[in-house]
């Protein structure tokens, strides 16, 4: 299988079992592209017709079509699935990452926020030392062989717990030296709790802190607001410059989300850049169908281009030593996700639970507060058994969908929460966010083409 497209003047061949590029000239990119429907005279016959005034030659489609079939000889072109046997399938008996909800509670009201301004569709709650202790625990004896660990810190909002934050990372530490493990610690917030002593213990102790802002004012402060009704981009931007100062270079995100309403999103990815965010990812909503807010078929177009317009303008910053990392577009060619990671996706449900305030166990913070995904407590371990096989058994191959789509083997079948709110199953497929994954995968390797061809 392979997959083809044009994009800011190259002619881009995926070849999807083996992973191998191919960045071509127009003849090449004519003859692989119909290399399966004609016979070689034939192909050869079209070609000539089809290049001839442009001085293309016999001797030029023979000399190509010889190097077309060099590469499917050496299994990089037209390369069949490899998979054989395999069968994949998730460990149900380890753990390596929980997801702590700290705080089912929010000081901002996030009009589109999915865990109900951080209720989750429940009571406020903080989760208590004890209960996050015995999260801990739990993941130090489920967690097998494996030495790193990592736990998010999340909610609602995390700050409005940040003392019992700090008692389970110093509680984590001491259980290092126990265990022989290494914990690696991510913090998201929406920055209005942000004082000098929080980001210089953040920036001690967080490997990774996502920080919340939707970009220009005018869009953040739409959405974004506090329970007095006011915007809340004046009150976090500030903070969040002087963290990042502070990080010294440490990992975070800036974290946006767009919607129907600035699917200009660029525009706003360029402003945080402007504010002096290089770190930076901007998800698409994900909500009901209906809401005023949700993305629409007719955004499509506007977002693909946007998504190329950001390849471009991410390429030309990098030229001029002022380069982007944005999270959609971080693909490594060479050294890739082993084959069972890239089949078995993120490890939700399996390897990766949520936990809540009151200590029950989720395959992962989306399905948090739909009791029919309950899988225990951190008292009891994982107890709801057919959960948890389901979720093992939910791969790649599980989606019949996805066996003919040439990105699968970079999305792993997509998100299962996404799935499940849209299809009502874990093995279904929410198209739109395909979509929207296949054109970011083509622009993370159209940059990857245009830095291999500016060496």
């Amino acid at each position: 299988m392979i997959h083809a497209y044009k994009q800011n003047g190259y002619n881009i061949i995926l070849d999807v079992h083996s992973g191998s590029i191919h960045a071509v000239d127009c003849l090449a990119y004519y003859l692989i592209t119909n290399y399966e429907g004609l016979d070689r005279a034939t192909l050869a016959k079209s070609a000539l017709v089809e290049f001839g005034d442009d001085g293309i030659s016999q001797a030029d489609i023979d000399e190509t079509l010889e190097d077309i079939e060099a590469l499917i000889g050496a299994k990089k072109l037209f390369s069949k699935s490899g998979y054989g046997a395999f069968v994949p399938k998730r460990s149900t008996d380890v753990v390596k990452a929980l997801c702590l909800h700290i705080s089912h509670s929010c000081n901002l009201n996030c009009a589109y926020c999915f865990a109900s301004q951080g209720k989750y569709n429940g009571e406020r709650a903080l989760m208590s030392f004890e209960v996050g202790k015995k999260a801990l625990d739990f993941l130090l004896e489920n967690s097998g062989t494996r030495r790193n660990l990592e736990v998010d810190f999340f909610g609602g909002e995390p700050l409005m717990n940040m003392q019992v934050v700090k008692q389970l990372v110093s509680y984590a530490r001491e259980q290092e030296k126990i265990y022989d493990k290494v914990f690696r610690f991510t913090l998201t917030t929406n920055g209005v709790l942000l004082n000098d002593e929080t980001m210089d213990y953040l920036n001690q102790e967080m490997n990774n802190v996502v920080l919340s802002l939707d970009g220009r004012r005018e869009v953040n402060d739409r959405l974004r607001r506090t329970y007095t009704d006011e915007g809340s981009y004046d009150i976090i931007v500030p903070k969040f410059q002087e963290f990042v100062r502070r990080r010294g270079g440490k990992g975070y995100y800036m974290r946006g989300t767009f919607t129907h309403f600035n699917t200009d999103f660029l525009t706003d990815i360029k402003h945080m850049a402007d504010l002096g965010f290089t770190e930076l990812s901007m998800e698409p909503v994900v909500g009901p169908s209906d809401s005023p807010d949700a993305l629409t078929t007719e955004d499509l177009p506007v977002l693909f281009d946007q998504y190329e317009h950001l390849a471009l303008e991410m390429l030309e910053r990098k030229r001029r030593g002022e380069p982007l990392t944005f999270y959609h577009y971080m693909i490594d060619l060479s050294h890739g996700p082993c084959l069972h990671k890239r089949v078995a996706g993120c490890g939700s449900g399996t390897e990766y639970l949520s936990v809540t305030p009151w200590g029950d166990l989720y395959p992962c913070h989306q399905f948090v507060g739909n009791e029919d995904f309950k899988m225990g407590t951190v008292d009891d371990g994982v107890t709801n058994k057919e959960l948890l096989n389901e979720f093992a058994g939910s791969t790649l191959f599980s989606k019949s969908e996805c066996q003919g789509c040439w990105a699968q083997l970079y999305c792993s079948g997509g998100c299962a929460a996404n799935s499940y709110n849209t299809t009502g199953s874990i093995n279904g497929i929410y198209e739109y966010g395909c979509e929207l994954f296949k054109k970011r995968i083509e622009c993370a390797i159209m940059m990857q083409v245009a830095d291999a061809n500016a060496k």
